[in-house]
Protein backbone atom coordinates (compact mmCIF):
# COMPACT_ATOMS: atom_id res chain seq x y z
CA UNK A 1 0.00 0.00 0.00
CA UNK A 2 2.93 2.28 0.07
CA UNK A 3 2.30 3.65 3.80
CA UNK A 4 5.13 3.78 6.11
CA UNK A 5 4.28 1.69 9.19
CA UNK A 6 3.89 4.63 11.41
CA UNK A 7 1.19 5.37 8.95
CA UNK A 8 -0.26 1.99 8.88
CA UNK A 9 -3.45 0.60 10.97
CA UNK A 10 -4.52 -2.72 10.00
CA UNK A 11 -6.28 -5.33 11.96
CA UNK A 12 -5.14 -8.43 11.19
CA UNK A 13 -7.48 -11.88 11.56
CA UNK A 14 -5.22 -15.33 12.32
CA UNK A 15 -7.75 -17.61 11.68
CA UNK A 16 -6.94 -21.46 11.98
CA UNK A 17 -7.20 -24.64 14.71
CA UNK A 18 -6.51 -21.37 17.29
CA UNK A 19 -7.50 -18.05 16.40
CA UNK A 20 -6.58 -14.40 17.27
CA UNK A 21 -7.17 -10.66 16.21
CA UNK A 22 -5.13 -7.91 16.60
CA UNK A 23 -5.35 -4.11 15.87
CA UNK A 24 -2.62 -2.59 14.65
CA UNK A 25 -1.91 1.02 14.89
CA UNK A 26 0.61 3.31 13.61
CA UNK A 27 2.24 0.33 12.89
CA UNK A 28 1.89 -0.94 16.35
CA UNK A 29 0.38 -3.51 18.66
CA UNK A 30 -3.01 -1.71 20.00
CA UNK A 31 -4.93 -4.76 21.23
CA UNK A 32 -5.41 -8.37 20.58
CA UNK A 33 -8.29 -10.65 21.24
CA UNK A 34 -6.41 -13.11 23.69
CA UNK A 35 -6.10 -12.36 27.39
CA UNK A 36 -4.33 -14.10 29.95
CA UNK A 37 -4.67 -17.27 28.26
CA UNK A 38 -5.51 -18.11 24.53
CA UNK A 39 -9.25 -18.80 25.64
CA UNK A 40 -10.60 -15.50 25.34
CA UNK A 41 -11.92 -13.93 22.39
CA UNK A 42 -12.33 -15.83 19.07
CA UNK A 43 -14.53 -19.15 18.75
CA UNK A 44 -11.71 -21.56 17.74
CA UNK A 45 -11.32 -24.73 16.96
CA UNK A 46 -11.81 -26.68 20.09
CA UNK A 47 -11.84 -23.17 22.04
CA UNK A 48 -14.78 -21.93 23.57
CA UNK A 49 -13.75 -18.10 23.05
CA UNK A 50 -15.45 -14.86 24.78
CA UNK A 51 -17.97 -16.11 27.69
CA UNK A 52 -20.26 -15.20 30.85
CA UNK A 53 -17.97 -16.08 33.64
CA UNK A 54 -20.94 -17.24 35.47
CA UNK A 55 -20.67 -19.85 32.97
CA UNK A 56 -18.02 -21.89 35.33
CA UNK A 57 -20.33 -21.87 37.82
CA UNK A 58 -23.33 -22.96 36.09
CA UNK A 59 -21.42 -26.02 34.85
CA UNK A 60 -19.62 -26.90 38.08
CA UNK A 61 -22.99 -26.91 39.89
CA UNK A 62 -25.30 -28.44 37.05
CA UNK A 63 -22.70 -31.05 35.44
CA UNK A 64 -20.92 -31.60 38.87
CA UNK A 65 -17.35 -30.62 37.26
CA UNK A 66 -14.12 -29.77 38.73
CA UNK A 67 -12.36 -26.48 37.71
CA UNK A 68 -10.13 -29.05 36.06
CA UNK A 69 -12.23 -30.38 34.15
CA UNK A 70 -14.05 -27.05 33.03
CA UNK A 71 -10.99 -26.30 32.21
CA UNK A 72 -10.63 -29.30 30.09
CA UNK A 73 -14.61 -28.92 28.80
CA UNK A 74 -13.28 -25.14 27.39
CA UNK A 75 -10.34 -25.52 25.64
CA UNK A 76 -10.24 -29.24 24.19
CA UNK A 77 -14.54 -29.48 23.64
CA UNK A 78 -15.88 -26.53 22.62
CA UNK A 79 -15.36 -24.23 20.05
CA UNK A 80 -16.55 -25.40 16.74
CA UNK A 81 -16.13 -29.05 17.98
CA UNK A 82 -18.32 -28.08 20.91
CA UNK A 83 -21.30 -25.81 18.80
CA UNK A 84 -21.32 -28.96 15.71
CA UNK A 85 -20.91 -31.80 17.85
CA UNK A 86 -18.70 -33.01 14.67
CA UNK A 87 -15.36 -32.14 14.21
CA UNK A 88 -12.71 -29.26 14.99
CA UNK A 89 -11.76 -29.09 10.93
CA UNK A 90 -13.64 -25.93 8.94
CA UNK A 91 -13.19 -27.80 5.50
CA UNK A 92 -15.20 -31.02 7.35
CA UNK A 93 -17.79 -28.47 8.52
CA UNK A 94 -18.18 -26.70 5.40
CA UNK A 95 -18.92 -30.13 3.30
CA UNK A 96 -21.50 -31.58 6.22
CA UNK A 97 -23.23 -27.94 5.41
CA UNK A 98 -23.38 -27.51 1.89
CA UNK A 99 -23.84 -31.37 1.34
CA UNK A 100 -26.08 -32.53 4.40
CA UNK A 101 -27.71 -29.45 5.23
CA UNK A 102 -26.23 -30.01 8.90
CA UNK A 103 -27.84 -27.32 11.31
CA UNK A 104 -25.50 -27.65 14.12
CA UNK A 105 -22.18 -27.32 11.37
CA UNK A 106 -24.05 -23.80 10.06
CA UNK A 107 -24.84 -23.05 13.37
CA UNK A 108 -21.19 -23.44 14.14
CA UNK A 109 -19.68 -21.56 11.23
CA UNK A 110 -21.85 -18.87 11.57
CA UNK A 111 -21.11 -18.46 15.03
CA UNK A 112 -17.41 -18.30 13.99
CA UNK A 113 -17.79 -15.60 11.32
CA UNK A 114 -20.16 -13.51 13.69
CA UNK A 115 -17.32 -13.30 16.18
CA UNK A 116 -14.48 -12.72 14.11
CA UNK A 117 -17.09 -9.34 12.97
CA UNK A 118 -17.84 -8.24 15.66
CA UNK A 119 -13.96 -8.25 16.95
CA UNK A 120 -13.63 -5.90 13.42
CA UNK A 121 -16.01 -3.56 14.33
CA UNK A 122 -14.89 -3.36 17.43
CA UNK A 123 -11.41 -2.21 16.61
CA UNK A 124 -12.61 -0.11 14.35
CA UNK A 125 -14.48 1.94 16.79
CA UNK A 126 -11.39 1.87 19.12
CA UNK A 127 -9.06 2.75 16.12
CA UNK A 128 -11.23 5.41 14.19
CA UNK A 129 -11.31 3.13 11.37
CA UNK A 130 -8.30 0.85 9.24
CA UNK A 131 -6.20 0.83 5.99
CA UNK A 132 -6.76 -3.01 5.59
CA UNK A 133 -7.96 -6.36 6.78
CA UNK A 134 -5.62 -8.98 6.68
CA UNK A 135 -6.77 -12.65 6.95
CA UNK A 136 -4.19 -15.44 7.76
CA UNK A 137 -3.91 -18.85 8.97
CA UNK A 138 -5.23 -22.07 8.09
CA UNK A 139 -8.65 -21.25 7.91
CA UNK A 140 -8.27 -17.57 6.83
CA UNK A 141 -5.51 -18.46 3.60
CA UNK A 142 -7.47 -21.14 2.77
CA UNK A 143 -10.99 -20.86 2.61
CA UNK A 144 -12.40 -18.09 0.09
CA UNK A 145 -16.09 -18.75 2.06
CA UNK A 146 -15.08 -18.07 5.01
CA UNK A 147 -13.50 -14.48 4.20
CA UNK A 148 -16.57 -13.99 2.05
CA UNK A 149 -19.13 -14.59 5.13
CA UNK A 150 -17.05 -12.73 6.94
CA UNK A 151 -16.61 -9.26 4.81
CA UNK A 152 -20.47 -9.48 4.09
CA UNK A 153 -22.17 -6.64 5.05
CA UNK A 154 -19.55 -4.47 5.28
CA UNK A 155 -20.10 -2.22 2.49
CA UNK A 156 -20.81 0.47 5.05
CA UNK A 157 -17.05 1.20 5.92
CA UNK A 158 -16.00 0.88 1.92
CA UNK A 159 -14.93 -2.72 2.14
CA UNK A 160 -15.52 -4.48 -1.17
CA UNK A 161 -14.54 -7.54 -1.45
CA UNK A 162 -13.72 -8.95 -5.14
CA UNK A 163 -15.41 -12.28 -5.12
CA UNK A 164 -12.80 -13.53 -8.50
CA UNK A 165 -9.60 -12.47 -6.94
CA UNK A 166 -11.27 -14.07 -3.08
CA UNK A 167 -12.24 -17.34 -5.41
CA UNK A 168 -8.72 -17.10 -7.09
CA UNK A 169 -6.58 -16.87 -3.85
CA UNK A 170 -4.31 -19.34 -2.97
CA UNK A 171 -2.82 -20.91 0.08
CA UNK A 172 0.91 -19.62 0.62
CA UNK A 173 0.91 -16.75 -1.44
CA UNK A 174 -0.02 -13.39 -0.87
CA UNK A 175 -2.97 -11.77 -2.55
CA UNK A 176 -5.50 -8.72 -2.65
CA UNK A 177 -9.20 -9.75 -2.58
CA UNK A 178 -10.74 -6.01 -2.42
CA UNK A 179 -11.96 -3.99 -5.37
CA UNK A 180 -10.23 -1.52 -6.63
CA UNK A 181 -12.12 0.98 -5.34
CA UNK A 182 -12.62 -0.44 -1.90
CA UNK A 183 -11.77 1.77 1.00
CA UNK A 184 -10.53 -0.48 3.36
CA UNK A 185 -8.85 -2.90 1.65
CA UNK A 186 -8.34 -7.27 2.08
CA UNK A 187 -5.53 -9.04 1.76
CA UNK A 188 -4.29 -12.80 2.30
CA UNK A 189 -1.21 -12.99 3.81
CA UNK A 190 0.29 -16.80 4.57
CA UNK A 191 1.50 -16.89 8.84
CA UNK A 192 5.40 -17.14 9.31
CA UNK A 193 5.59 -17.11 12.89
CA UNK A 194 8.94 -19.06 12.66
CA UNK A 195 10.07 -15.94 10.71
CA UNK A 196 9.11 -13.81 13.24
CA UNK A 197 10.43 -15.94 16.59
CA UNK A 198 13.98 -16.02 15.01
CA UNK A 199 13.74 -11.72 14.41
CA UNK A 200 12.31 -11.22 17.76
CA UNK A 201 15.49 -13.57 19.12
CA UNK A 202 17.75 -11.34 16.85
CA UNK A 203 16.31 -8.08 18.33
CA UNK A 204 17.14 -9.68 22.32
CA UNK A 205 19.95 -10.68 21.62
CA UNK A 206 21.39 -7.41 19.96
CA UNK A 207 19.86 -5.61 22.88
CA UNK A 208 21.69 -7.66 25.75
Amino acid sequence: MEKKREETNIITLHLGNGCSACAIKNGNSLDTSMGLTPLEGLVMGTRAGDLDPGVIEYISHKEGMSLDEIDTLLNKQSGLLGLSGLTNDMRELIEEEWEKQDRRAKLAIDIFCRRVKKYIGAYLAEMGGADAIIFTGGIGENSALIRQRICTDLGWLGLELDETLNNQAQAEKEAEISKAESRVKVFVIPTNEELLIARDTVRCIHKS
